[in-house]
């Protein structure tokens, strides 16, 4: 099978779907990538090392998506690339439907079967491939948090930290999955007071046996979530329901109530976001005040660091791509669970039930 791999035009993407390592691999099963010219470049990897992998690199992203059968990406193709796009073409990438009805509107009617790396699921109903980049989201999350609250940022001038002396920040995490964990885990070793907030008391329990008693763990619900939220100087938002838009837990009022200068860093910005008050920004211009919050709401975070997230991200899709490459995407969903789950689209049919849900149509999967 050709696998094509085009060049991410996401404002300030700079990841790419396969490193030279991956090339490898699939040219070891029997498949060839397809590279587009410069792809790699942002993340570190030249076209030379794709060439010496065995790819063939294209001159253009026309070229890629006419010449392949299995297209890899990073982010969800955008609106110049919808033409592009072909009856029979299977699209593997982060898809984020539920909050982007025009995109799910063209991989229907142009008939994709679209993959989402964010609903391939495990048995234990955990998600692989949104695991490594949520790693990295949650980790600079604290990072970009520390940015917000500076004072030339519009914050409040607030060191995470503390200092002797002077109490350290306050830092609320909503939602206790991959990405909430390693937001505490960076924000508690910075020194800073961490709460995190889940409606599962086994994950809370989970999380308080983790931390040793260095971060706060409550059971969130309306009341609790606003006393916390509202005391806080920085909160970090990491709600995700799968295949589903983010719940809007954390409304205008809430944020009207918040400290003047506090920020909030919405990683649920993907599926909609969890504040009301929050929209997608760019990496250029990555914040905007609103009711005195800074609001941080970078749609691809872990592209701050392209090279690390290019790796990780490879490591954990590198084995359904072939997966689905070696036996084709009706043949891999009837022997894996996970690519069942991960089918949005197909054949002009939503098939992800919490996507169809969200725009208001009937789920039909090939395997019914």
């Amino acid at each position: 099978m050709n696998i094509g791999i085009p060049t991410e035009i996401k404002a300030d993407e700079r990841r790419v779907a396969l490193t030279p390592a991956g090339a490898v691999a699939l040219r070891a099963h029997g498949h060839r990538a397809i590279v587009q010219a410069g792809a790699g470049l942002g993340s570190g990897f030249t076209d030379v090392e794709y060439r010496t992998a065995g790819a063939k690199i294209a001159a253009s992203a026309a070229e890629v998506w006419r010449r392949t059968d299995l297209v890899l990406k990073v982010k969800e193709p955008q609106p110049r690339e919808y033409r592009l796009m072909r009856p029979g073409l299977i699209l593997f990438t982060y898809l984020h439907l539920a909050a982007d009805r025009r995109l799910t509107r063209e991989l229907l009617k142009r008939r994709v079967s679209a993959v989402g790396y964010e609903t391939i699921q495990l048995e234990d109903s955990s998600l692989p491939l949104l695991a490594p980049m949520s790693e990295v989201a949650g980790r600079l999350a604290i990072q970009a948090g520390a940015w917000c609250l500076q004072a030339r940022s519009g914050g409040r001038g607030v060191l995470l930290s503390g200092a002797s002396g002077v109490r350290p920040g306050k830092v609320v995490v909503v939602g206790g999955g991959i990405a909430g964990l390693n937001a505490c885990r960076v924000a508690a070793g910075v020194g800073a007071n961490v709460t995190i907030m889940d409606n599962n008391p086994i994950r809370l329990r989970y999380l308080n046996d983790l931390f040793g008693g260095h971060v706060t763990t409550v059971m969130s619900n309306r009341a609790t979530l606003e006393e916390e939220v509202t005391r806080s100087d920085l909160v970090i938002g990491a709600v995700l329901v799968p295949g589903a838009r983010a719940p809007r837990l954390i409304s205008s009022k809430m944020v009207t109530r918040m400290q003047p200068g506090a920020a909030i860093v919405d990683l649920s910005i993907d599926q909609g976001g969890i504040a009301e008050t929050s929209r997608p920004t760019t990496h250029g211009l990555p914040t905007f005040i609103r009711d005195r919050i800074v609001h941080y709401c970078v749609t691809n975070m872990p592209a701050m660091v392209p090279h690390t997230s290019t790796y990780a991200l490879t490591n954990a899709t590198l084995s359904y791509a072939l997966e689905i490459a070696d036996h084709g995407l009706l043949e891999a969903g009837r022997h894996s669970a996970a690519i069942r789950h991960g089918l949005n689209t197909w054949d002009g049919h939503v098939a992800h039930p919490a996507v169809a849900a969200t725009v208001g149509l009937k789920p039909r999967s090939p395997w019914d």
